[in-house]
């Protein structure tokens, strides 16, 4: 009898394995990186590999805010804007005497403070989050190139201090990818043991049956919409550091991609579901496809067909299995 339970407890737990869609990307991102192997005698060089991870380490730091976010209902499109705004604001700043630092901690603060101001239209004046964080994305971008004249700034001066944290390596690990796997084991501990978060996934899931239980659903929506301007802001000023230079064009599509790595790795855009662990795997995947199409030699339109087409697949399967669960 005891053999027999402790079967039946091995056999839910794999079932409960095979079930979740982190293992099924796991899966394909293993198949694909079979199949490259074989296809490109490149895919599996260090450099190749490093170059993939370094692509998706910083974006990745939106992405974690982006699955946030989506869990508690909400939704921003303004993420590539503020990214680039955080870049020219500490990149001016620096440019005018201020120490890249401080420069750097103002621009994350002004990022913050847009998050903030983009909460309060959603919760106080009631605006949805799309309209809001489109307009976002109009003004910062606006801003961006206002601030610059439409030309990138060159930031040859950066001290190596500041330039070592987009730069630089401790051992053979670049700083970047450290900083993002900070990020992601901070989060993802956080959504899955801290009480205060689990209220993220409450607010998403029934924002009014959340609210009548006692939680404050709408300082839940207000928080989660600032963290993700303030890691825009974030990733913004590391990649001012890894570039030596600000661009106001910088971004420009980012919300789709980060949209995309979230919704594959499981944040529905209904609210209420979604790992870090999922959306990370979700921008890996995406990152692999991008050099594998690049390696493969496939037009730059077809990669652009290509990435909108797992989106919408993902979309839709999000949208099958939220009706099912109706």
């Amino acid at each position: 009898m005891k053999l027999a339970g402790t079967h039946r407890t091995r056999s839910t737990g794999l079932a409960r394995l095979l079930k979740m869609r982190e293992t099924g990307l796991i899966a394909i991102i293993l198949v694909l990186f079979v199949a490259m192997s074989f296809a490109s005698p490149y895919f599996l060089t260090w450099v190749n590999i490093r170059a993939m991870v370094m692509a998706f380490a910083v974006e990745g730091i939106v992405v974690v805010g982006m699955t946030v976010l989506l869990i508690s209902g909400g939704i921003d499109l303004s993420v590539g804007s503020v990214t680039a705004l955080a870049m020219v604001i500490a990149g001016l700043l620096f440019l005018n005497g201020v120490d890249p630092w401080l420069a750097s901690a103002i621009a994350v603060a002004a990022c913050t403070g847009i998050g903030a101001l983009m909460g309060f239209f959603v919760t106080r004046i009631g605006l949805h989050h799309f309209i809001v964080s489109l307009a976002v994305m109009v003004i910062a971008r606006g801003l961006c190139l206002l601030g610059t004249g439409g030309r990138p700034l060159g930031l040859y001066t950066l001290p190596e201090s500041f330039k070592f944290i987009g730069q630089g390596s401790i051992g053979p690990i670049p700083v970047v990818i450290l900083i993002f796997v900070v990020a992601v084991v901070v989060f993802d501990f956080l959504l899955r043991r801290s009480t205060a978060f689990r209220r993220v996934f409450y607010t998403g899931s029934n924002e009014k049956a959340a609210a009548y239980s006692g939680i404050r659903t709408k300082k839940v929506i207000f928080l989660t919409t600032t963290l993700c301007s303030a890691l825009s802001g974030v990733a913004g000023v590391i990649y001012m550091a890894r570039f030596g230079s600000a661009q106001p064009t910088f971004g420009t599509g980012m919300e789709l991609n980060v949209i995309a790595a979230a919704v594959i790795g499981g944040a529905s855009l209904k609210g209420g579901s979604g790992t870090i662990l999922g959306a990370i795997l979700g921008a890996v995947l995406l990152s692999v496809v991008s050099s594998s199409l690049a390696l493969l030699d496939v037009s730059v339109y077809w990669q652009d067909i290509i990435r909108g087409s797992i989106l919408l697949a993902a979309v839709t399967v999000d949208h099958y299995l939220n009706k099912k669960r109706g």
